[in-house]
């Protein structure tokens, strides 16, 4: 069996065969189309965080993402954040979350925290920190006691 091993100056398109371990350290030859069916997180993490693999972005990298919605749905929660697209009270169509969290904090947090919509929008700690901040400042009565604490406390 031939060795596709990883070529980090390489952009990889989905037909490209690539070599990589299995989970028992035996390796694998597939297409990369194929690792982003099977492994779509995994690909992902190789992509973005670990910065290893280079892939065209419309060939691999939108199949992929589409994948990680129905494979994993909180990890693409967590990595997509703010730019979620929602269904926000006042607006006709679907925006992303970063709109109203940019020009509408106070609305943004009822919505999010009181309309119980946290399992929708992942903010990480310096977000929900950001926005808070941003509510206790401008409508302090709205804002919830843990809230207020996790700022004091950030």
């Amino acid at each position: 069996m031939e060795d596709y091993s990883l070529d980090s100056e390489k952009v990889y398109f989905s037909e490209d065969l690539l070599t990589l371990p299995r989970e028992d350290g035996t390796p694998e030859t597939l297409r990369v189309g194929e690792w982003v069916s099977r492994e779509p997180v995994r690909i992902h993490k190789m992509i973005v965080r670990e910065k290893v693999l280079k892939v065209d972005q419309l060939e691999v990298f939108a199949p992929l993402v589409s994948k990680l919605r129905r494979a994993d749905y909180e990890y693409y929660r967590r990595i997509t954040g703010l730019n979620m697209t929602i269904d926000f009270p006042g607006y006709s169509s679907s925006i992303l979350a970063r709109i109203p969290f940019d020009t509408d904090p106070v609305g943004f947090y009822k919505w999010w925290r009181k309309g119980k919509h946290e399992h929708i929008v992942y903010l990480g700690p310096a977000y929900q920190y950001k926005l808070f901040q941003k509510v206790a400042t401008m409508e302090p009565k709205v804002i919830l006691k843990k809230d207020l604490d996790f700022v004091k406390n950030f």
